[in-house]
């Protein structure tokens, strides 16, 4: 078991590294999702199968959303689908591809070989509990991270609408002219 959370960590470090070190922000989300994959199976292989759960849920699928909804806003034109087109060439799934491999191989051993967590080593907490504790005592962190997200969906919206181009009648008048 322990080998899995070493290899899981490394997978973790590596494909962080590589979305620190990527130029395209395409090819940095795709290794950004193996990463949160990696951590999800760090936390699995210490006992904790339901906030490895949430983890995939939340940030993995919330990276899926938030890319669907930036590229709803941006308006793109046939430039930039095509340039879109040429960032996710198929050597770009490689790495990704590769590193996903190992943690669903590690993934298998864990559920083939059916020990999952050491007897005794880690307690079980489960959605009831994280549910009252989150609506609890930590109902304060649970609202400012709602509005630093909601901040964060209407800086998105600000930055990717389009701004309507202003021309004074009179430079209008001109150039209707000429």
């Amino acid at each position: 078991m322990e080998l899995t959370f070493y290899i899981a960590a490394a997978v973790a470090i590596l494909s962080t590294i590589m979305v620190i070190t990527r130029f395209n922000l395409i090819h940095a989300l795709l290794y950004l999702v193996v990463s949160f994959l990696a951590v999800a199976v760090v936390l699995f292989t210490l006992g904790a199968p339901f906030i490895a759960a949430l983890e995939v849920i939340v940030y993995a699928g919330a990276i899926v959303v938030l890319i669907i909804f930036v590229i709803m806003m941006l308006n793109l034109t046939r430039e930039d689908v095509q340039r879109e087109k040429e960032w996710l060439q198929p050597s770009v799934w490689v790495g990704p591809a590769i590193l996903s491999a190992v943690l669903l191989a590690e993934l298998i051993y864990i559920f083939m070989a059916g020990n999952t967590v050491q007897a005794g080593a880690v307690v079980a907490v489960d959605a009831k509990v994280v549910g009252l504790a989150l609506f609890g005592p930590y109902i304060l962190g649970v609202q400012l991270s709602g509005i630093l997200l909601m901040a964060g969906i209407v800086g998105a919206y600000h930055l990717g609408r389009q701004k309507k181009k202003v021309v004074h009648r009179f430079l209008q008048e001109r150039s209707a002219a000429s």
